[in-house]
């Protein structure tokens, strides 16, 4: 049996030995930036495996149209929206990399669901503009109840973080099974339950056509006057209008946001419909949650792992092009 090709798309920004320690054992490993612009077609055409980040990005049109069938493609990244199936061709076999950034992006949902049940960007904003609510009640995190909608890597770290302070996690994701215990797991067809019971809801779901908007009006009412919505998977999965009109409405109620609608990463520019920033019960970042030092060398590691897996035939993360994860 011939040794299997590995070909990475991108540049690895010196993390290259994370991706050779990886592999080099199980294939040949080849860099397309480290290849003359004339062998790149070729180059693609004979790798068994592409490593790589988004192959309309990485990929010239004529390399694009190299790929076949025959091949696994694994994406650095966790989502997938950004694939083109329609485009690929038939029997190419993606693998996405779920898992790489679930416990700084835990950590950073953990951040926010404490700021937010202790009123922080609320009475920040009061205290700047000369209120002093001493004896405004915040809520108590030991005993308060969080949905997690998107009950997967990042929603089992996630879970792992604020049960020891006294969270009640209610899940929801696909299968409605999980390896983290939970106090209730369901599958999308709970959300309004979850809703109705949680102090916090946290969206960490891909972004696909069942998720698109599944947060609107109707669910954002379910919630209590007073509860909090953050989320970390995709912008496009709250609808925007609903959810300002709902933070207009609702002034206790509060939102921690990280992942936006558009992006300059993916649109060119940050950009809002609406001024949720102008409003005092919104907390933002910029889609950095899991912007630890490392990351680089964290996903590129949990990517090249996948490969390995991938080669002896047991890989992880296989993406179902119909659901879009």
């Amino acid at each position: 049996m011939s040794t299997p090709t590995v070909l990475v798309t991108f540049d690895p920004r010196g993390s290259a030995s994370v991706i050779r320690d990886a592999l080099s054992a199980d294939a040949t490993v080849r860099f397309l930036d480290d290849l003359p612009e004339a062998d790149g077609p070729d180059a693609v055409a004979n790798a068994d495996y592409l490593l790589c980040f988004s192959p309309t990005h990485d990929l010239t049109d004529e390399e694009f149209a190299r790929l076949h069938g025959d091949q696994t493609l694994q994406t650095g990244s966790a989502g997938v929206d950004h694939i083109p199936f329609e485009g690929l061709p038939d029997g190419i076999r993606v693998l996405n990399n779920a898992g790489a950034h679930a416990e700084p992006m835990a950590e950073h949902v953990l951040a926010l669901y404490l700021a937010l049940a202790k009123r922080l960007p609320i009475e920040h904003r009061n205290l700047r503009d000369g209120e002093f609510n001493q004896f405004e009640p915040n809520r108590w995190v030991d005993g308060s109840v969080c949905g997690i909608f998107g009950f997967g890597s990042i929603g089992q770290a996630t879970a792992r973080l604020l049960k020891p302070l006294g969270v009640e996690v209610h899940g929801i994701n696909r299968s409605g099974e999980a390896d983290e215990p939970t106090a209730f797991l369901g599958t999308p067809d709970d959300l309004e339950r979850v809703l109705e019971r949680c102090d916090g809801l946290v969206v960490t779901a891909p972004l696909t056509e069942e998720t698109r908007g599944r947060i609107g009006r109707e669910e954002l009412e379910l919630m209590a006057d007073d509860a909090f919505l953050i989320n970390v998977g995709r912008g496009e999965i709250v609808d925007q209008e609903a959810l300002y009109e709902h933070l207009t409405d609702h002034p206790e109620f509060q939102a921690g946001i990280d992942a936006w609608w558009t992006e300059p990463l993916s649109d060119g520019e940050f950009a809002l419909d609406y001024p949720l920033l102008d409003l005092p019960n919104v907390l933002g970042s910029p889609h950095s949650a899991a912007q630890v030092p490392d990351l680089n060398e964290i996903r590129l590691r949990h990517a090249a792992e996948n490969v390995r897996r991938a080669i002896e035939s047991t890989p992880e993360n296989v993406v179902d092009p119909e659901r879009g994860y």
